[in-house]
Parts: structure tokens; sequence; C-alpha cells
């Protein structure tokens, strides 16, 4: 018997972006589409267009660029953001226009400032206006879930009746319980959708921390689509993490009988890890499914229970989601061809150029530490290779520090291709090294927060620093791995910095929450 699916539609590249310090520039948005097909999704919802030139570039080079998923654009109630939706969308091999205007009492009331059937008028129009304009339209009543059950029905009935095959009820602010949320969608699965070709899908967020509960029982009350992002990045507390929910369903089959996915999960954890290095969020050790503790077992009695057999203790495999029990060791002696071989194993298609940088950063490694792991591997690629952009670099830095001895740094750095160099001193190396690059840049972003952990076991185990920086009205993240802490976290800085000021060198975008 054939499986019912549910088709999986990612947000990471809009609703996932909207998580403070997450700016991607555009060539790392297409990556991560280009990931995202391979991974198997359905849907790709590529960025909200009209709200700024770098968000309607990247819409429309994912539609010129990725092949197999659908393309959506998401897009506001009125005439200009559906017409940027519709034109980024245009070289779509299969395009989607999102649009949405919220329906609860709080919403119209103090946001929208107007009456229910004015609201209704608004979301027809736009439905029948985005029709015209793409392959395929999907509705959001926004704030559904505090929404009058009554209006609710009324409009979606009525956005259907206009043109729209995909219905979308967001739980926007996180508020709801999995048995209210499977109950809406089971009086709407009955009063809306009946025997019409339509789907009900949920985007739920993860406020109470039952975004990814809240999405099944959505699934087990008839919803066919889930929105979701990689590691439940998003606004505030994130959104359902698409690959908790996509395991869920494959792991407990027995709950959701002939229902899947076409994710291909081997996929998810290169995904996973793809997504933490652009973006900078470091994935927490027991996060579900792809944190580092997730299949980690340190009590006795597990680890006797797991030798003895697996499954008393493991409900899924690591191979499952592309994480294999088997790490190949490398080493300085380790020639070119085995390096590019590994990062292929590893999911990397690296250019000749980045394949060349990559190996020679790996050497330089190779002669600080023994043995050079995946998990180093990743981190070099991620750091070296994919760090972003580069308006600065850090070319030397230099720190003396110790007992009664003022901590002092001088860093040598290169701004848009001009050596500028600068010392300072702090209330230790690594503030004294911040201070310097501060100088040196011209730049003075508030430190936010500051980790340092280490990639991997061991003496020689190389660090990797993550840092949050703001500029009064935004945050940014940076990342940095060296096997000198002091200069991980001088470089996750720069990163921190780059990103900043990539971000004000391209226009501010427009933020919209559903």
């Amino acid at each position: 018997m054939s499986s019912e699916k549910v088709t999986i539609f990612d947000t990471t590249l809009r609703d996932g972006e909207q998580s403070p310090g997450a700016s991607l520039s555009i060539e790392e948005k297409i990556e991560v589409a280009h990931q995202l097909a391979k991974l198997g999704v359905d849907v790709i919802e590529a960025g909200f267009p009209v709200s700024s030139p770098a968000q309607f570039e990247a819409t429309r080079l994912c539609a010129e660029n990725v092949d197999g998923p659908t393309i959506c654009g998401l897009a506001r109630a009125n005439s200009k953001d559906l017409q940027a939706a519709g034109d980024a969308l245009k070289a779509a091999k299969t395009s989607r226009i999102h649009t949405f205007i919220a329906t609860s009492p709080v919403h119209m009331e103090y946001k929208l400032r107007k009456k229910p059937d004015e609201v209704l008028k608004m979301a027809v129009k736009a439905v029948e206006e985005a029709k015209g304009l793409a392959d395929e339209v999907e509705f959001s009543p926004e704030d559904a879930c505090r929404s009058d059950m009554a209006f609710l029905v009324e409009i979606l009935n009525a956005v259907v009746e206009a043109g729209a095959t995909t219905l979308n009820i967001p739980d926007t602010v996180g508020y709801i319980l999995p048995y209210e949320y499977g109950k809406i969608i089971a009086e709407l699965n009955e009063k809306v959708v009946g025997d019409k070709d339509v789907v009900l899908s949920t985007h739920c967020h993860n406020d109470l921390g039952l975004a990814a509960a809240n999405s099944l029982a959505g699934v087990s009350n008839g919803a066919r689509q889930i929105e979701c992002t990689i590691n439940g990045i998003g606004e505030r507390a994130g959104n359902c993490a698409l690959e908790e929910v996509v395991m869920a369903i494959r792991t407990r089959s027995d709950a959701f009988e002939d229902i899947d996915t076409s994710i291909n999960t081997k996929e998810i954890y290169r995904t996973s890890q793809l997504v933490s290095h652009l973006t900078g969020f470091s994935i927490q050790p027991n996060k579900a499914i792809v944190g580092k503790n997730a299949f980690a077992h340190e009590s006795g009695i597990h680890v006797d229970g797991i030798l003895k057999k697996r499954e008393t203790y493991e409900i899924m495999t690591p191979e499952s989601i592309g994480l294999g029990e088997s790490r190949m060791v490398l080493g300085r002696h380790s020639g070119r061809a085995g390096f590019v071989d590994r990062c292929k194993t590893l999911g990397y298609d690296l250019s000749p150029e980045e394949s060349k940088a990559a190996y020679e950063k790996f050497l330089e490694i190779a002669d600080k530490k023994k043995e050079i792991f995946d998990e180093d591997l990743v981190a070099i690629i991620g750091d070296e290779v994919r760090g972003g952009e580069q308006i600065y670099k850090l070319e030397y830095l230099h720190v003396a520090c110790g007992t009664g001895t003022l901590p002092t740094a001088s860093v040598r750095m290169i701004v848009n291709g001009e050596s500028k160099q600068a010392a300072a001193c702090g209330d230790g190396p690594v503030d004294a090294a911040y201070e310097a690059v501060r100088l040196a840049c011209e730049q003075s972003p508030k430190l936010e927060g500051y980790n340092i952990q280490a990639v991997t076991g061991g003496k020689e185990a190389m660090g990797e620093a993550t840092v949050r920086v703001s500029d009064g009205k935004r945050t940014f993240m940076g990342r940095g791995v060296s096997t000198d802490i002091v200069e991980a976290s001088a470089k996750a800085y720069v990163s921190a910095i780059n990103r900043m000021v990539g971000w004000k060198n391209r226009e501010q975008e427009t933020r919209v929450e559903l």
C-alpha cells in the first residue's frame, strides 16, 4: 500500500533567517537552497521579495537555479507585495506565492485597524491576484489559533473559492497546546476542506517548546503540509524543527500509519551542520536528532544495553540521518586526494579554489595536532572556505598576558584590501584582542554574547568560538576556529563584524512574522 505524503515546506531562508543574528548573504542562501533540494524538501520559501533588493535577488536566483522543490515567495495581501513576489518567481519551474493577513481580533483591531469584513475582502482579492502571478497560491490567516473559529472558517472558504490550494494555519505566537491545535485542524478539515482539492498546513512556533508536537497533532488530524526550519531556527524561540517532525513520522510509523515524507533523511545531519555554520548558530548538545549527544551513551547500564542490542536505548540509528559511525582520521601525511575524497563523503562539493584553500588550512592545522577528525574538517571548511563576506580579514594576532601583567594585543587587519595595524590593552587576552580589532576596523559593535568550546576531544583539540554582537538595532553572529582559543575568539569577532557591516551595506529588510 502506498503511503500518503506529507509535504515538507521549508522556511529556513525566510522565517528561519529572522532569528536575531542569522542574516545570510545571497550566496549563502543559494547554497542552503541547493542543499535543501538535495535533502528532498517539497517547497522552499526563499524569501520575502518586496522587503529589500537582497531578498528579491535571493528569491529570484533560487527560482532560476534550484531544481526540484517548488520555490515560494512571501507576500502581504497587497498588490505591491504580490507583484514583487511574482516577478521574483518568474523563472521557477513551479512557483508559489504565500500571501497572508491577520485574522485574530487583537491583530485586526490594533495592528491592521480593520473590520473583519474588510480583512476578508483583502484576502480574497490577494488570492485572486496571486493566481495570475504564480502556479500555486497558499493563504495564511496570521494568528489563526487566536482567531474566532466562525470567522476563520468563513475567510478560508472564501479564499478557497478565490483559488487558494494550500491553507496554512499558523500558531504565530507559539501559544496553542497540541490537543487544541489538533481540534482546530480537525474542524477546518471538516468545515473547509471536505472533498475539495485543498491542503491544510501547519506552521508552529516554539515559544512553549511545543512546535513539533503541535505540528504532529495537526498531521494526525488531517494536515498534509508541515512548515518548518532546519535546526528549528526562527523568530524568538524558533520554529518547528524539520529534523524532529520528519524523524518522528518515520520512526513512529505505527502512530502515522501510511504517512511519510519525501525527505532523504541521510542528508539531515549534513544540512543541519551547513545551516549551523552559515548562520553562526551552534547546535545545543542535547538537541533532538542532530545534537552531538543525540547518539551518545555514558551510563554503564545504557552502554551495556547498546552493546547487547542497539534498540535497547536507540530508537533510530546515526546512519539514518547521515551520521556514520566510522570516522576517518587524517594527519599531516594524508595526501590531497584523500582529503578531497573525505570532504566529498562529508557532503562538501568544493570548487578547485575552495579545495586548495581548505587543504592549505588542513596542512596548517595538521602541523599543530596529530589527528584531524571529521568535526575538524567541517569546522575548517565552514570557517576558512565558507566564512561569508570578507570585508575585514585577520592577518596577524599577537597577545601578551600573564599574572601581574596588563594584557595587550596587536593585530594586522586587511580592510578592503588595505593593511591596517592596531594595538590595545584589555581586561584579558580576548578583550585586548577585541579592542585591537575594533581600532583596526574602526567599528565598535557591542558584545552581547561569547562562547568557546572544543570541536573534538583531547589536548590538541581545536577551539570553536561563537560571538554575538549588536549595532544597537540588530544582532549578528560570528564563528571562528583555531587550535589557539584567543585566535579563534578574534576570528569569531571579525566574522560577526563582517556580517554586521555586510548587512549595513545591503538595504534594511522589513521583518514579518506568521
